[in-house]
């Protein structure tokens, strides 16, 4: 269903310019229902009540509500033949503009897109476009940051837990920026990574936490789709640092922060854009400055000096004075990665190595 990660990363490499993600500058048109396009969505997995899919939905439930407008959600479509079928059906229907919600959709996405020229596709993740299609995207890793200062503050152990979806660029940010967090407050920290190899697989989800926590952790942190993780967390008596949604309602004693996602936003501006004629195939790469990614939840008996430090660093990154990935940066085999400065957007975006202090290896 996926190709090497590796041959992605190099495909991604050379298809990123050093300007390729400044952020849309979308501006805000009256909206009226009868001028906007017809819009659908296309979900990895079920929408549930928290996780990727959920913020999506939650998302595209904004953008009706902003623009009194009634879209389309087609969820549960596996990546590949599956999606690009249910992309087919809503083009066919009349649907001018989808959002793609999941990295494996890209292929199918473009090969609809070439069908349909008069179809806007915006695809969630993506490294390649079209005349018809653009791709978005948040830095999460600003926020993972965040989340590793905090767990690094709060963890007894020094050791995390991390379960891990797919070894790809954008989960391997998040891992390293956590990791550089909690060592900037705890030099002597560890991040064990588990790798699932899927997005959504809530019993192997809870295994892996199960897992990490045997072996010593007492965070945990994730990148897959379901409440499992925090649930395991709470189940057994480990801090937690949610990811996409809040997840208070399944580790409400647990649950420290949690590093949500906001699309809403960006689906409005988009639709926006589309019905007055002004959309464009310009990649984003948004971030905490844009709202689309923000630590959020922080939970009652985090202590004011921990509250203070985040919300500097925050506003650090927000005003551009502090960048995750600056300066010297070591692998977790000892090599130099970066001596002094600030790492670019496209060595960020094609990440493919761990920092000192991840134990794991990019393979499951």
């Amino acid at each position: 269903m996926m190709k090497s990660v590796t041959s992605k990363i190099r495909r991604l490499a050379t298809a990123l310019p050093c300007t390729l993600f400044a952020l849309v500058p979308l501006l805000a048109v009256p909206g009226a229902a009868a001028d906007a396009p017809k819009v659908g969505f296309v979900y990895v997995s079920p929408i549930g009540d928290a996780g990727w899919t959920y913020q999506h939905e939650q998302g595209r439930r904004a953008l009706e509500k902003d623009l009194g407008i009634k879209t389309t959600a087609v969820e549960g479509v596996a990546e590949g033949a599956d999606a690009e079928r249910v992309m087919r059906d809503l083009a066919n229907q009349g649907h001018t503009l989808i959002f793609a919600t999941s990295f494996g959709y890209l292929e199918p996405a473009l090969r609809v897109a070439a069908d349909f020229p008069a179809l806007k596709i915006e695809h969630a993740g993506g490294y390649k476009t079209a005349a018809n299609l653009n791709t978005y995207n948040a830095r999460f890793y600003e926020g993972r940051y965040l989340a590793g200062l905090l767990a690094g503050k709060s963890s007894r152990s020094g050791v995390a837990g991390y379960v891990a979806g797919f070894p790809l660029p954008e989960v391997v940010q998040g891992i390293n920026a956590f990791t550089l967090g909690m060592r900037a407050v705890n030099p002597k920290a560890r991040v064990v990574v588990i790798w699932l190899n899927a997005w959504y697989d809530p019993p192997r989800e809870r295994e892996a936490a199960l897992t990490l926590i045997n072996q010593g952790a007492d965070v945990l942190t994730n990148h897959s789709g379901s409440p499992a993780v925090p649930q395991a967390a709470e189940e057994k008596g480990v801090k937690l640092i949610a990811y996409t949604s809040d997840m208070r309602r399944f580790a409400p004693t647990a649950q420290l922060a949690a590093v949500t996602h906001h699309w809403g936003g960006y689906y409005t501006r988009v639709t926006q854009a589309v019905g007055a004629g002004r959309w464009q195939p310009q990649p984003v790469w948004g971030g905490l400055k844009d709202g689309m990614v923000q630590l959020t939840a922080v939970h009652p008996s985090v202590d004011k000096r921990t509250r203070a430090l985040l919300e500097q660093r925050r506003h650090d990154i927000v005003q551009g004075r502090f960048q995750p990935f600056s300066g010297r940066l070591v692998d977790n085999e000892g090599q130099v990665r970066q001596a002094s400065g600030a790492m670019s957007d496209p060595a960020i975006a094609t990440m493919n190595w761990f920092v000192d202090g991840v134990q794991g290896k990019l393979s499951k």
